[in-house]
Parts: C-alpha cells; sequence; structure tokens
C-alpha cells in the first residue's frame, strides 16, 4: 500500500474515498500561499486565477512529494492546467475524469464508469488491486468525518466556535491536505471541548458564497468588518465536505456518483430544466441560516460564475435581500482593497 504518499487534486468533485482506498492521501491543492505570480508564462492571463494560483505553486516547489494527480474535466481552465501540468512536472501521473455539465440518470451512470476507470488507474499506479469493499470503508469513514465538521459548522454558526469561520476554514483546509484517520482524531478532540463564545457572535449575520475561498485570513477581515458567516458555499468549504449514500460495496460507485453529482453543484454544473436553481437555492440557504445579506466572492475570468450571477442578483433583488459582489484572484490582498466596500455593506445591514 500507499500509507505515505499524496495524490493532488483541485475539484470538490474529486471523489477522495477511492483514493484514500487505493491506500494514498487525498491533497488539495489549495490556492494559497506565497508563491510568485510566474503561470502567466504558460496560461493566458484571462484564464481563472484558481487554476493560475495552483500552477504558480508547483512551478515553485510549493507543494508536497506527489504520487499523482486526479483532474475533473470540470472546466476548460481545468483542462488547461492538466496540460500546463504535463509540461511543468512531466513526471507526474496524471489521470482527468469527465464530469457531465447536466444532472440525470444518464450523467450519473456516466460518472459512475469515470469512477471505475479511476479505480483501475489507481491499481495500476499503487499496483496493488483497489476493492469496492475497501472503498465502501473509506466513504464511511470520510462520512465520519463529515459529520464531525457538521456538528462543529453548527457551533460557527451560533457563534460557539472558538475562532469562528476562520477557524472552521483552517480545519477544512486540514481536512482536505492530512491524512483521514489523524484529521478524524484532531476533530474529535474539538468536538470535546466545551463551547465558546466568539467576540463575533454579535456580528451581522451573512450568507458568503462564490467558487474558492480558502484562506482563513479571508474570514476573519469579514469579521472584522462586522460580519458574522453563518453559512458558505465553496468548493473549498461546505460544498467539499458533503455525506455520500452508502450501500452495498458492489454499488458503491454508483451510490459515489450520485452523491458527488447531486450534491450541492457549483455553478458549472446546470440543470436546463431548472435554470435559476442556483438562484433558489442560495436564497433558501440565507434564509434558513437567518442571514440578514448574502455576499458572493468570485475569481476573475470565472466564467460559470459570472454567467450564472445576473440571474441570482435578480432573484435576490426580487425576495428583498440586500447583495454584494466581490471578485477577487486568490490573494489576501484583493480582498483586503475591498474592506471599505465591505464595511458599508454590514453597516447598511444593521
Amino acid at each position: 500500500m500507499n500509507k505515505n504518499k499524496m495524490i493532488g487534486f483541485t475539484c470538490a468533485y474529486t471523489p477522495k474515498a477511492i483514493i484514500h482506498a487505493a491506500g494514498y492521501t487525498p491533497y488539495r491543492i489549495l490556492p494559497i500561499g506565497n508563491a510568485l505570480d510566474l503561470a502567466g508564462h504558460i496560461l493566458h492571463e484571462n484564464l481563472c486565477s484558481h487554476i493560475k494560483r495552483v500552477l504558480d505553486r508547483a512551478l515553485q516547489n510549493d507543494i508536497p512529494e506527489l504520487a499523482g494527480l486526479v483532474f475533473i474535466n470540470s472546466c476548460d481552465s481545468m483542462r488547461r492546467l492538466a496540460d500546463a501540468w504535463k509540461k511543468v512536472r512531466p513526471d507526474h501521473k496524471i489521470v482527468m475524469l469527465d464530469l457531465p455539465a447536466f444532472k440525470n440518470e444518464l450523467s450519473i451512470s456516466y460518472f459512475a464508469e469515470e469512477l471505475l476507470r479511476l479505480v483501475n488507474t489507481l491499481s495500476e499506479w499503487s499496483g496493488d488491486a483497489v476493492s469496492l469493499k475497501s472503498i465502501n470503508n473509506s466513504v464511511k469513514l470520510y462520512n465520519e468525518l463529515e459529520s464531525i465538521l457538521d456538528r462543529l459548522h453548527v457551533r460557527m454558526q451560533s457563534g460557539m466556535l472558538k475562532g469562528g469561520s476562520e477557524k472552521f476554514q483552517t480545519l477544512c483546509n486540514l481536512a482536505s491536505t492530512q491524512p483521514l484517520q489523524q484529521t478524524i482524531k484532531l476533530l474529535k478532540t474539538l468536538v470535546t471541548e466545551p463551547e465558546f463564545e466568539t467576540p463575533a457572535k454579535d456580528g451581522v449575520p451573512v450568507f458568503l458564497f462564490g467558487n474558492v475561498l480558502p484562506d482563513p485570513d479571508a474570514y476573519s477581515l469579514f469579521e472584522k468588518c462586522g460580519a458574522r458567516i453563518v453559512d458558505d458555499d465553496f468548493c473549498t468549504g461546505s460544498r467539499l465536505f458533503k455525506p455520500l449514500q452508502t450501500g452495498g460495496p458492489e454499488e458503491i460507485l454508483k451510490y459515489m456518483a450520485k452523491s458527488l453529482f447531486l450534491n450541492t453543484p457549483c455553478a458549472r454544473t446546470f440543470d436546463p430544466l431548472e435554470p435559476g436553481k442556483i438562484a433558489r437555492d442560495i436564497i433558501n440557504r440565507a434564509k434558513a441560516c437567518s442571514a440578514k445579506g448574502v455576499i458572493a466572492y468570485t475569481l476573475k475570468f470565472c466564467d460559470p460564475y459570472l454567467d450564472r450571477l445576473p440571474m441570482v442578483r435578480s432573484i435576490l433583488q426580487d425576495a428583498s435581500i440586500p447583495f454584494l459582489m466581490l471578485e477577487g484572484d486568490c490573494t489576501q490582498g484583493s480582498i483586503g482593497q475591498q474592506q471599505t466596500r465591505i464595511e458599508a455593506f454590514i453597516e447598511m445591514l444593521r
């Protein structure tokens, strides 16, 4: 087995349980750190900054040793990242899974076949066959991790988690980069600690959504501006850890495909029968957590989100829910420049 080796990934649709069952540690290559901006020499300037920051880390060896990478064919930028990765890290093994854009039974069946292809690929890489039973066991472990994170998330929502949303995002980053059993053990310890009334408890409750926002300092900035993040919808946060359906081992890939595909989707997954569903989901979640306002934080040149945001803005306006749109480039400086706008928005909500 490959207990001490890591497999890199960059998308919340990645089947982490399969990677774990193959004996590897799934390692989310987050678009954070102090790597210099070098990706522009390889990728077009108008590509999503998430992709460019991840490539920057590879160019400057700001990632651990990886046994390979699993890419998801979720958007054109992610495909370009896979192409660039072959150039800058030709020694890495790479597999790319196709992800259908629409949600229906045929799409789920197709994605289940892609998961089987990943199982076979990782079996070849490791030299050991990955059994469906081991995948089923890994799914149960990830569901245990999700359950513990959910308990900590409830504390954060009520303002009773020490460190607030900044701490919770730190834990999400930890859970997406460190060995699974080690993370579960740590989080179990945190759950047993007494609840802690945070200074941010009196902040204005806000629902935050977008594509990626992994930097814990960004959440600290929101709270310094007077907000209390009561819920979020990011693929580096709540979307990354959702419960997976379980059943008999012989059907585990089908259950996993359905869970990954039908969980809260990002903007790239589109339902032609319900074109406004993403906006209605945002409204429902904002109301469920009693948020007084909604803030979108999206990355420059992320076409799926830029395409959906006008509809989101319109439906939120019709529902009389205040909305603030922010745009950044995965650097703390880019969101720090918008501090005045955030403060003004929060003051309006009081």
